[in-house]
């Protein structure tokens, strides 16, 4: 069965919710304690529903079920969900700031199949046919390899508080969008 995407809508958010708790637990055991996880899925890690009104987030499908979401942004805020009050709406002027590539999530049972891959090009084209000409992100640990894979450059990590005296830590990545 083929993988389709297509944009996220209201009545997704359970689902969304769901797949992006079963990506972090499954996906970034590796990288991140149990207490990180957790406290990421308070905020760090989410949904924004920004995003769902500005139909810039998509869900891809494998037979009815959810294998993977993600999206980008012409607002000002590069990470997080709805439950993170100093989120910021403003847009952004794509002559002099880069999109923001945001959320991205797998399903365990469906990593490494080119889902990640396959909803960062669509949201790379969005971007690019909006007049952006560089995108930019938070990277999980687990996701570094795929963004530098895609020629996302890494900055020196940052560590985000996520609450009960506990931080994450994210690497900070760009790159310039390259004309078709």
């Amino acid at each position: 069965m083929a993988i389709v995407l297509r944009k996220a809508t209201l009545a997704d958010i359970p689902r969304i919710e769901a797949l992006i708790a079963g990506s972090a637990r499954g996906l970034s055991a590796q990288d991140y304690r149990p207490s990180q996880i957790e406290g990421a899925l308070r905020g760090a890690f989410g949904v924004d529903t920004q995003l769902l009104a500005d139909q810039t987030y998509f869900v891809a499908e494998e037979d009815g079920r959810f294998v993977g979401c993600g999206g980008w942004s012409f607002r000002s805020t590069l990470f997080g969900g709805d439950a993170r009050a100093d989120r910021d709406a403003s847009t952004l002027d794509p002559r002099t700031h880069a999109a923001k590539i945001r959320a991205f999530f797998v399903d365990p049972a469906n990593a490494r199949r080119g889902i990640g891959t396959l909803l960062l090009e669509h949201c790379e084209k969005e971007a690019r046919a909006h007049g952006f000409s560089q995108v930019e992100l938070m990277a999980t640990l687990p996701g570094v390899k795929l963004y530098a894979a895609r020629g996302y450059v890494g900055a020196a990590m940052v560590h985000f508080d996520v609450g009960l005296g506990e931080t994450i830590e994210f690497i900070p990545m760009r790159k310039a969008l390259v004309a078709p």
